[in-house]
């Protein structure tokens, strides 16, 4: 085994992470990991294998840190696809925007230089920081996470092992070869051989993923909101409630792409206590597999699969406003996007006038899927058109996205974005919220009801603020006087 230099060292917690592992307890799935010392092997917290004494427990920060310490992942539980940390997830400081930067692939197409220049710190910088805190650097975070992406393909496409190793990220087979020795203990012949038979013989077409969440999850008014909210050509929800899957084409770094992701019931159920979390069933067809990560990195923050619901419905639980809606819908989430510009261009000119910038200025699918048949145009694309026409707002809007004067990437500085958004003519502070909670993925968005007395209230539901409009806008949803009198004024 390497020195202690990238062992997560915060020993206070010791303690408290052991008897997580001794209670197998998958709340703190992705929060850490642990290694066991005679084994050679790292799981997460909730691995079913026997206990192991806690002198032979080394505690990790993340599945990269264990891999640079040289253990293995366990193929019992496999580490390395538990949700992301939550923390990071939501942080706004310098390592948050560095992990979410690296999830979407980042390092891979810019290198760290890319990844530093875009946090506005010096690679060294970002070395140190992310060293500090996660014990492990900038390159040995996206080894692990290739490393991730290629036994995904291994197991469940047909693909040449040699198109995965670079389809992965990897420099080279050989580098490819040896990562995936280092880290599972196999050859990738080996862990396609593993594979179920579902795998990469599989009759569906496309690339089918699990989507990991830990706790909770209300999937309903998730999908409820998708359905309200999609756009012709590139979005549609079919089948029932409970059965519905929603589609939607891809803008991707390499190429496109169509996902189709299943909601799943039974993953939540008011008043039981005990969630150890589930999935969402996805199928992702890929013009270009190098896409894969950043692809699964969008869909998770479309449906918020990294937050914390244990955290969230503890502080928002508390509160007697928010008590029984917390109540009938544990879990409940605040959907993102899977792209931040195309969200901010919707959430200023609404459903039918996207529709229409879809159908005049989106490009054609090379291979149209049903009803899918665009990708919503880009924000050079609309910078550029009718400069002397209707589009006025959206035009300012698209040529800050254009330009970089607004930067609404995974990593970006969430109040800089702001004062960007501010400073363009058209755009209402109601815009500036939904933009900030979901293309920024915020947290804590005031409700729109801020400033009407009742902010106290607000600052009571710090840090989950977003969560409680979520929650006020569901329970709003299923009112039956509001859905009686919706259907008056619509007859």
């Amino acid at each position: 085994m390497k020195g202690d230099d990238t062992r997560y060292e915060d020993t206070r917690y010791d303690d408290t992470r052991y008897e997580a592992v001794r209670s197998r307890d998958a709340r703190f799935d992705g929060e850490f990991c642990f290694a066991v010392e005679t084994t050679g092997i790292y799981c997460r917290p909730s691995c079913p294998a026997v206990t192991p004494k806690r002198r032979n427990v080394r505690f990790f920060a993340t599945a990269a840190a264990a891999q640079g310490s040289g253990f293995r992942a366990c193929r019992r539980c496999r580490p390395d696809a538990v949700p992301g940390s939550a923390d990071w997830n939501v942080r706004a400081d310098v390592v948050g925007r560095a992990m979410r930067l690296i999830g979407d692939g980042v390092v891979d197409r810019e290198g760290v230089a890319g990844l530093a220049a875009r946090l506005g710190y010096s690679a060294r910088q970002v070395q140190r920081q992310l060293a500090a805190e996660l014990g492990a650097g900038p390159v040995a975070l996206a080894r692990a996470q290739r490393a991730h992406t290629a036994r995904v393909l291994l197991q469940t496409t047909g693909l040449p092992v040699t198109e995965i190793a670079f389809a992965s990220g990897f420099a080279s087979v050989r580098q490819f070869n040896d990562t995936i020795r280092a880290i599972y203990a196999a050859t990738p012949s080996g862990l396609r051989a593993a594979a179920p038979r579902a795998g990469p013989s599989s009759a569906h077409p496309g690339i089918p993923l699990r989507l990991a969440y830990r706790g909770p999850y209300q999937p309903g008014p998730v999908f409820d909101l998708l359905e309200r909210e999609a756009v012709s050509g590139i979005e549609e929800v079919s089948g029932g409630a409970g059965r519905r899957t929603y589609r939607r084409t891809l803008r991707l770094p390499y190429g496109t792409g169509i996902v189709a992701v299943r909601e799943r019931t039974g993953s939540a159920k008011a008043g039981s206590v005990a969630h150890p979390g589930g999935w969402l069933d996805a199928r992702l067809h890929l013009t270009d597999p190098r896409d894969l990560t950043t692809a699964v990195q969008r869909l998770r923050r479309l449906f918020d699969l990294d937050a914390d619901p244990y955290a969230v419905d503890e502080r928002l639980g508390a509160d007697p406003r928010l008590a029984p809606l917390v109540a009938a819908r544990p879990g409940l989430r605040s959907p993102g996007t899977a792209d931040p510009a195309e969200l901010a261009v919707r959430a200023l000119v609404g459903r039918g006038e996207a529709e229409r910038l879809v159908l005049r200025y989106g490009k054609t699918l090379d291979a149209p899927s049903g009803s899918l048949t665009h990708l919503f145009p880009e924000p050079a694309v609309l910078a550029e058109a009718e400069p002397d026409g209707p589009l006025g707002p959206v035009g300012a809007l698209a040529t800050a996205l254009a330009d970089g004067t607004l930067r609404l990437d995974p990593g970006a500085e969430r109040d800089d974005a702001e004062a960007a958004l501010r400073a363009l003519p058209g755009v209402s502070p109601a815009v500036v919220a939904t933009i900030r909670a979901r293309a920024l993925g915020d947290p804590d968005v005031a409700p729109p009801h801020a400033g009407d007395g009742t902010d106290g209230a607000d600052d009571a539901w710090r840090p989950w603020r977003s969560y409680a409009s979520r929650h006020l806008a569901a329970a709003e949803d299923h009112d039956p006087h509001r859905a009686a009198q919706g259907e008056q004024e619509s007859s």
